[in-house]
């Protein structure tokens, strides 16, 4: 019986010893959890940087931020994402589901960051944005993270349209030319998205330079059109205005046309050309003759995995091979050089 007591005694010790320590361990978790550990991409930055991407998002296939974030991470970038859009898969599929943010969910997500003080960039990276609304609340950001950090680096991609047709409401191309176009510092319009927003047609090398000096005259002091229709090839010209008072540094990159059309590869032209000229800020031809390397190498394996397959790649727009171009993407061979302009 007196074991037994004892033995009663020492378990019920036992136990309140045990909920005490429990107690303790909770109390302290808690007060560990009130101080978040310091953001290691803040306490020990990279010498690339912190990018906020806002743009488009897909559980299945690369367009949008799927297309532009493993890029920049593999070339040491730390990149947060925001979606714009989350989509089963792109648009050109016969049917899509998915949710599309709007402007003030966009901003409650950049004052959550705020209030934990994780709001430093030192980057922004924007492309596909569908409504006025939406554009607005950017705007409203980049003047919030320039409060942060003065020298924010804003590459815009405005996607608008291609080929002669919008893809977006027409109201977005004021937007993007009146209050857009002056904030950015590095902008990557293709020929179509360069004409809507200069109201200058472009139809020969001279015309895409004259473009690129109206773009510089309202803001970007980097500016990139990324494909130039002249005699059936690409031409991307690039153009660089180092100070306000001299002419702009320009070149030309020949591409041949390849017979197929690509999803993502406008997303993934302007992360390469962020990743690229931050990596070399005073040589635009350098870094735009990497990113084109880069993006011309995976789309030829794209196509030759997909004839690989037996898949005419001219019968509808093709997934690019993201993953299993890693390596040209963070050791690109240069195949395509640029020509300065005299």
């Amino acid at each position: 019986m007196l074991l037994r007591s004892l033995r009663l005694a020492t378990s019920s010790h036992s136990r309140i010893s045990i909920s005490r320590e429990t107690h303790i361990f909770r109390s302290r978790s808690l007060r560990n959890s009130e101080m978040a550990p310091p953001l290691l991409s803040l306490a020990l930055p990279s010498e690339t940087g912190r990018v906020l991407s806002i743009q488009s998002h897909t559980v299945q296939g690369y367009v949008g931020n799927k297309s532009a974030v493993f890029p920049l991470q593999l070339l040491g970038y730390d990149v947060d994402p925001i979606n714009s859009v989350q989509f089963s898969n792109h648009t050109g599929y016969p049917s899509f589901k998915g949710q599309v943010l709007n402007g003030q969910q966009l901003w409650e997500l950049i004052e959550g960051l705020e209030a934990n003080n994780l709001l430093y960039y030192t980057h922004l990276l924007t492309g596909y944005i569908g409504s006025v609304s939406f554009l607005n609340t950017i705007l409203e950001v980049v003047n919030k993270l320039r409060s942060i950090n003065p020298k924010l680096i804003y590459v815009c991609d405005p996607v608008l349209g291609d080929e002669g047709k919008l893809y977006v409401p027409s109201e977005l191309v004021s937007v993007y030319r009146e209050k857009v176009v002056p904030v950015a510092s590095m902008l990557t319009p293709n020929q179509f998205e360069a004409e809507q927003l200069t109201g200058f047609r472009i139809g020969s090398e001279r015309d895409g330079r004259e473009a690129c000096n109206i773009l510089h005259a309202a803001g970007p002091s980097k500016v990139v059109i990324t494909s130039i229709v002249i005699d059936g090839s690409l031409h991307l010209i690039g153009s660089h205005k180092k100070e306000k008072d001299q002419s702009p540094e320009q070149f030309k990159i020949v591409i041949p046309k390849i017979p197929a059309y690509f999803t993502g590869t406008g997303d993934l032209m302007t992360s390469l050309l962020l990743g690229w000229s931050n990596k070399y800020p005073d040589n635009l031809d350098k870094a735009a003759e990497l990113a084109v390397s880069s993006l011309q190498a995976l789309l030829q394996r794209t196509l030759n995995d997909y004839r690989s397959v037996g898949y005419d790649p001219q019968s509808s727009s093709l997934e690019i091979r993201l993953i299993q171009s890693q390596d040209d993407i963070r050791n690109p061979q240069v195949a395509f050089k640029a020509e300065k302009f005299n």
